[in-house]
């Protein structure tokens, strides 16, 4: 399995282009995994903006456990998702 991971994360390395990812992964994801990952990337953003986990959870009906995990990242110094957030939403 990890040289499959690996296969398609050299893929998505390759693709620049908006529409081409977005065509790549509309063609191997379902339309749940793709709402899964856009919700994750979403807890992430309001948790990035200081927003608090119990309200992030019961916004959008879901557990605290899926919002820890990215609480957790956020707080890695090194974090490659932290990093991607702050430039894409600065904070104030």
């Amino acid at each position: 399995m990890k040289e499959a991971y690996d296969e398609f994360l050299s893929v998505l390395a390759e693709t620049t282009d908006l529409e081409k990812v977005r065509a790549f992964l509309d063609d191997i994801l379902t339309p749940k995994e793709r709402s899964d990952l856009a919700m994750r990337w979403q807890l992430m953003v309001e948790l990035h903006q200081g927003q608090t986990q119990r309200s992030i959870a019961k916004r959008h009906n879901i557990s605290l456990c899926k919002i820890t995990r990215g609480s957790k990242i956020l707080k890695t110094e090194d974090s490659f998702t932290a990093n991607a957030l702050k430039k894409r939403h600065p904070k104030d």
